[in-house]
């Protein structure tokens, strides 16, 4: 069964799927080989590994290019954090086909003006589109889709701006109509309180998405209850986890003057030539090379 078509009936399965976050292929490669569902293809993991803020500062080619390299590393399916879209809904036209064609299986845009500021940032401007404008986005990047089971999930943006309940779920009631597959609900409140009224309150036919950055005590056999959610993305872990390795490794070899006290904590070079692929480079060595 092809990616796309597994993610489909993943995303629409009663048990949860989870996906982690990456910005990198060895990244992706490790989240595989942990056992995750799909990997998270995070614009805010892009942008910190590039050191820039999460505001629509690199281009859509470098992060389609990741993508590609992402997908192509992987057989889990892929999730493309697309922010905005790129622009109106005539980026979006555009852009859907080329993440297509990327190997990813689901794109996720949201409801906020372009260019964006990271959701989690708590003094950020979060300024969303009109209603009609998103639809129209999501009417296009379902048109601009090739195969049917490529996925189109709409992420509001309602709560992070302070909008209220009520505006959340007309948002995502509008969205579906429009044509998403799923809602992604979000929301910086350090406890789950303001996600699960949402859920609670949801009445809609397609799945919910929850990112539980803010409220790490859900877990996931409390999302699996709700009923409603098809899919839970940890949506930063992989760059966190790289950055506080590598402060506390890089701190240490100046602390100690060498990586003599340090070393034998870390990866070993043939585990990370693993990583690379190199079995299969030399099994086409063996195979091909005269």
């Amino acid at each position: 069964m092809h990616r796309n078509a597994r993610f489909r009936r993943k995303l629409q399965d009663p048990a949860l799927m989870h996906a982690m976050s990456a910005h990198n292929p060895l990244a992706a490669r490790l989240a595989m080989e942990a056992g995750f569902d799909a990997i998270w293809g995070s614009g805010f993991e892009l942008s910190a590994s590039y050191a820039v803020p999460d505001a629509n500062i690199l281009s859509a080619g470098v992060h389609l290019d990741m993508m590609r390299a992402m997908a192509a590393t992987v057989d889990v399916p892929v999730i493309a954090d697309i922010d905005t879209g790129f622009g109106n809904a005539i980026n979006v036209s555009y852009a859907v086909p080329q993440y297509e064609a990327a190997g990813v299986s689901a794109v996720v845009m949201e409801d906020k003006t372009f260019p964006k500021d990271t959701s989690l940032r708590t003094d950020g401007r979060q300024e969303l589109v009109r209603v009609e404008e998103f639809q129209g986005k999501i009417e296009a990047a379902c048109a601009a889709r090739r195969d049917p089971d490529f996925c189109v999930i709409a992420r509001t943006e309602a709560l992070i701006a302070g909008l209220g309940q009520a505006e959340a779920l007309a948002r995502a009631a509008a969205y579906e109509a429009a044509g998403a597959d799923a809602i992604l609900i979000h929301s910086r409140q350090a406890t789950p309180d303001e996600v699960l009224a949402f859920v609670a309150a949801w009445s809609g036919g397609v799945p919910l998405v929850l990112v539980p950055t803010a409220y790490p005590q859900l877990r996931e056999r409390d999302i699996q209850a709700l009923g409603k959610v098809g899919l839970v993305i940890y949506g930063n872990h992989a760059i966190r986890a790289a950055v506080g390795a590598m402060r506390k490794v890089f701190a240490r070899i100046r602390e100690d003057g060498g990586i003599h006290a340090v070393d034998a904590g870390l990866p070993t070079v043939r585990d990370i030539i693993g990583l690379q692929g190199d079995a299969d480079m030399r099994e086409l060595e063996r195979r091909f090379l005269r």
